[in-house]
């Protein structure tokens, strides 16, 4: 089974970085997604092994996607300046791992290979 890994972001410059980064580190990427619909069109073609959520998309908050993800066991992990990122995502997002942002490379790619091995 290959490793990919849905990013959802929004931020045009970051989610072209962490798709090279990603890619880089052995990952087939899904998107990245810069707002809600898109992210949900991707989910309809091909389940990730894992997703990569920021917060705040340019449609509103990532809650859809990440309900979307959960419905269908596909763990994630947000990228998220705030520490509680479940105050502004809402409680789907409580527990998530949160590697930061800026995200750190190594930190970013030792979380995925744990919630994907989890």
């Amino acid at each position: 089974m290959r490793k990919t890994v849905l990013i959802v972001e929004d931020e045009f410059l970051i989610a072209i970085d962490l798709k090279l980064l990603l890619e880089r580190g052995g990952w087939f990427v899904l998107g990245p997604a810069a707002t809600v619909a898109e992210a949900l069109r991707l989910l309809d073609d091909e389940l990730p092994a894992v997703a990569l959520l920021d917060v705040t998309l340019k449609d509103g908050g990532v809650r859809p996607v990440a309900e979307a993800l959960h419905a269908q066991n596909v763990p994630f992990v947000v990228a998220s300046a705030y520490d509680q990122p479940e105050l502004i995502g809402g409680d789907i997002l409580a527990g998530a791992p949160n590697v930061g942002k800026p995200t750190e490379e190594r930190r970013l790619l030792k979380v995925l290979e744990q919630v994907v091995g989890s």
